[in-house]
């Protein structure tokens, strides 16, 4: 699973903790999260090693909505996230966006 979610109960807010498939880790120096929720930004949102070995970062997304995003290895090569909650095509290019709800 690469995708854990923790809703809050005293806010309409959700911790989801994005987690990088380990094919994706195994092959990349770096991965980063790019997305609906940082404007597509591939340098902003870095996954960090974790003490279990895998790579993941947390946000706190608004519940209610859903957001595209995208893995980002090495600032270069784009990536689905291999089980996220469901895909849609990208509005920029013959791909499809990984989809996280909440």
């Amino acid at each position: 699973m690469s995708l854990e979610k923790k809703y809050l109960k005293s806010k309409p807010i959700c911790k989801v903790k994005f987690i990088a498939p380990e094919p994706l880790a195994e092959k990349a120096s770096s991965i980063y999260l790019a997305g609906e929720f940082n404007n597509w930004d591939y340098s902003e949102t870095r996954l960090r090693k974790q003490k279990d070995g895998r790579y993941a970062t947390t946000l706190d997304l608004e519940t209610g909505s859903e957001y595209e995003y995208r893995f980002v290895l090495d600032g270069e090569v784009w990536e689905n996230d291999y089980s996220a909650d469901k895909y849609v095509p990208c509005s920029i290019a013959p791909v499809e966006n990984s989809v996280v709800v909440v």
